[in-house]
Formats: C-alpha cells, sequence, structure tokens
C-alpha cells in the first residue's frame, strides 16, 4: 500500500461493516499516519439491527441513533480520521444520481491512495455488493476531467474488497494478506463496540487468526515466515504496477 499519499477510503453499506471486514486496516495505517475516511451509506438500520428490535417499543429514530453511536465510538478506537453517514437507508440499499454525486465528492475530498469496500458477490446482503457497485461507479465519475471541471480529479486508487461472511458463497479470493498483529487490541475494541451485533465478535477474531496463518504461510512458509497472529485478507480489484517481483 502506497505510503506517498496519506489517506485511505472506506465505503461501507452499513454501520458495522468497516469493523468487523477492516477495522484492522483502518488502525494499522491510522498508526502509519493516513487520514482514513469511512463513508457508512446506511447504519443498517431495518436489516442488520435485530437485537434492537426485539426490545419492547423499539422505534426506526431509535435504532438509528444507537447504530450511530456505536459506529462512531469504534471509529475512534480504530483512529478514524472523519466518519461520514449519509443515512440512505438499507434492505435495501438504493442510491440517487444525487446520492452518487455526493459520494464522489467524498471520494475527490479524500483523495485516496487505497480505497476498501465489500465484496462484488453477495447473494445473502445485495446491499454489500451493490456498494461496492457504487464505490467502482463513482471511483470512475471522480476520475473523469468532465464532472465538475475545475476540481481535482482522482488518480487511480487500489480498489481491495475485504473480507464477506461467507467467503465461499462469494466467489471472494484474497489475494494480499494485512498483518494487523500490532493494532489487534483496537480492532477488537471497536467490535465490542458493536453490542447490537454481539453474535459475531468470537466469529471476527477467528476469522483474524486464521488469515494469521495464510499470512505466515504465504511469507514463507514454516522455514521462514513472518509470524503473525493477527491477520485481514483482501482481494484487489485493479493490476499493481511494479519495478521488481
Amino acid at each position: 500500500m502506497p505510503e506517498t499519499n496519506k489517506s485511505a477510503l472506506v465505503i461501507s453499506a452499513h454501520a458495522a461493516d468497516f469493523v468487523w471486514r477492516c477495522g484492522g486496516a483502518i488502525a494499522l495505517h491510522a498508526a502509519k499516519g493516513y487520514d482514513v475516511t469511512v463513508l457508512c451509506l446506511s447504519f443498517g438500520e431495518r436489516g442488520e439491527s435485530a437485537k434492537l428490535w426485539k426490545q419492547e417499543g423499539m422505534t426506526l429514530d431509535r435504532v438509528k441513533a444507537e447504530r450511530r453511536r456505536e459506529a462512531e465510538q469504534a471509529a475512534e478506537a480504530l483512529g478514524v480520521h472523519d466518519l461520514v453517514c449519509l443515512d440512505l437507508g438499507d434492505y435495501p440499499l438504493e442510491l440517487s444520481r444525487e446520492d452518487k454525486n455526493r459520494v464522489v465528492e467524498v471520494i475527490r475530498k479524500v483523495q485516496p491512495a487505497f480505497m476498501l469496500s465489500h465484496s462484488q458477490y453477495d447473494p445473502y446482503n445485495t446491499d454489500h455488493m451493490y456498494a461496492t457497485q457504487v464505490a467502482l461507479e463513482c471511483r470512475m465519475i471522480a476520475q473523469a476531467w468532465g464532472h465538475n471541471p475545475g476540481e481535482k480529479v482522482l488518480g487511480a486508487p487500489q480498489l481491495y474488497l475485504f473480507e464477506p461472511h461467507q467467503t465461499e458463497q462469494m466467489g471472494w479470493k484474497p489475494d494480499t494478506f494485512l498483518d494487523i498483529t500490532p493494532v489487534w487490541e483496537k480492532k477488537r475494541a471497536a467490535i465490542e463496540c458493536m453490542a447490537g451485533q454481539e453474535h459475531l465478535w468470537e466469529y471476527y477474531t477467528r476469522v483474524a487468526i486464521n488469515r494469521a496463518n495464510q499470512f505466515k504461510r504465504n511469507s514463507g512458509g514454516q522455514a521462514s515466515g513472518r509470524d503473525c497472529k493477527y491477520a485481514e485478507g483482501f482481494q484487489s480489484i485493479f493490476p499493481r504496477t511494479v519495478d521488481e517481483l
């Protein structure tokens, strides 16, 4: 990941997605001096807040408020520079042209060295794959010199797809593993901010441990692999340009 442009952007369908799937990447790059912006398209108030809806007298506004509070606490724990919540609704998540232009505005403002979003296919939660479709479309628009001429256009940031919940069903194949051991406690603290989805806390802890094993294996194998306790996996969309392998 580039070190020259100290910015990164996460496009998260719902308010908790950025925590489970790339909280380590956020905390690690924040510690390295990156300004990491997290753009939440919705709070996940309808489809990902079952625990809250089971409480007597619950309302949509109260669920949104609680989800916002959780997201803000998690963002603080991870060192997020800016948490942007568009509150566009979920199940289904749908963006108008005006909404997409707001996303483009954020992308151009941040000028990210890299971007993070969901897998391209998710039959269990179409909000997720729609968010990545939006990310790709808005990335393209942000690169267009004819869109709002005079603004600084976007370069060509890599889009990394973070890990979905059931990888085998999503066609997600990681090609990048990131050691998040130095910031694991920050990610775990952020995970525990998500009280509305407590059933996922241990699941994503196990995911990080499993990816750490793959990090070690792919960093040199049993003979010379680098030790790693917790890691995250990502799938890159675009080719990377290198001077040596």
